[in-house]
């Protein structure tokens, strides 16, 4: 028997042919085939990789802000959105404006009732498969780390980091049921870099462990067709950033540092979460891509 993390995915039935990414279903290239393709050689079209038609994909958080648009982006793409959040009413209006292949769930990612109930709505949907998970759901307690309490420090790294791992832990089974699938965890430029002004250490503390959690699950699984990425937004209008839009030092604060001399707007995340999720980045292990507007370079 070979070792677990060498054994081959099971068979998924007849949705398995979708459900692997196009590149794994053939041999790895030899250099004969690496060589430059004849210029009267047809080229595929590229835009076909980030097509999500006939995949389910589970999102938290997305109620409002950045998960809101990252439900959008994935339905859009054609993928069945299985959304998730505590304001049941702010995910029925975004079921509403969808309409078809988008299912809300209420859920609150510190429950594991909860979680368990997503991941096997999506599941449910998907004929016992699922192929995306977006771990999007996230909260921030501000204030100087000697007055932050215990109880918002470990509230805060419940959220942040260990409802992503129980959802990934839930979103596996399903994943290799179905011969592979994606989990992109959001976590932030703040989990690279330290937040102070902005003084938050649950939440740099929990966001640093997204990004080295992504690291290790996808060290552990990618054998097994499941590619586990993450995302870090530098500053986005979104719930938790509200208070900082309109308030003159904090707008300067963003643009004096970031390299383009401004915050993000909601669409510049769009190609990085689509690029994630789809088949085009079957190559893309354990990956934190940041998009922040050079925040980070300096």
């Amino acid at each position: 028997m070979e070792p677990p993390d060498q054994q081959a995915a099971p068979e998924g039935g007849g949705r398995r042919d979708r459900a692997v990414p196009r590149s794994a279903q053939f041999p790895p290239p030899t250099e004969d085939l690496m060589d430059d393709p004849t210029p009267d050689s047809p080229t595929p079209d590229p835009t076909g990789l980030f097509d999500l038609a006939g995949r389910v994909a589970v999102v938290t958080g997305a109620s409002v802000g950045l998960g809101n648009r990252m439900a959008r982006v994935l339905h859009a793409a054609g993928a069945t959105v299985v959304v998730g959040a505590r304001r049941m009413d702010r995910l029925e209006v975004l079921a509403d404006e969808l309409g078809d292949r988008c299912i809300p769930v209420a859920c609150d990612v510190t429950s594991g009732d909860d979680c368990e109930a997503l991941v096997e709505t999506a599941a449910r949907a998907g004929d016992g498969h699922l192929d995306v998970l977006v771990n999007n759901a996230g909260i921030s307690v501000i204030g100087p780390a000697e007055t932050e309490t215990y109880e918002d420090f470990t509230r805060v790294v419940d959220v942040n980091l260990n409802a992503v791992f129980r959802l990934c832990q839930l979103a596996y089974g399903p994943m290799v049921a179905g011969g592979g699938g994606s989990i992109v965890n959001v976590s932030s430029i703040l989990g690279l870099v330290a937040g102070t002004p902005v003084k938050q250490a649950g939440y740099c503390a929990a966001k640093a462990g997204v990004v080295n959690l992504t690291r290790e699950l996808g060290a552990q699984w990618a054998r097994r067709g499941v590619r586990v990425n993450s995302i870090a937004p530098g500053w986005f209008p979104s719930e938790m950033t509200e208070v900082m839009w309109g308030d003159e030092s904090s707008e300067r604060f963003v643009a004096t540092n970031t390299a383009v001399g401004r915050a993000g707007a909601t669409h510049e995340l769009d190609g990085a979460l689509l690029f994630l999720a789809s088949d085009a980045s079957t190559y893309v292990i354990g990956q934190t891509l940041v998009v922040d507007g050079g925040w980070t370079i300096r």
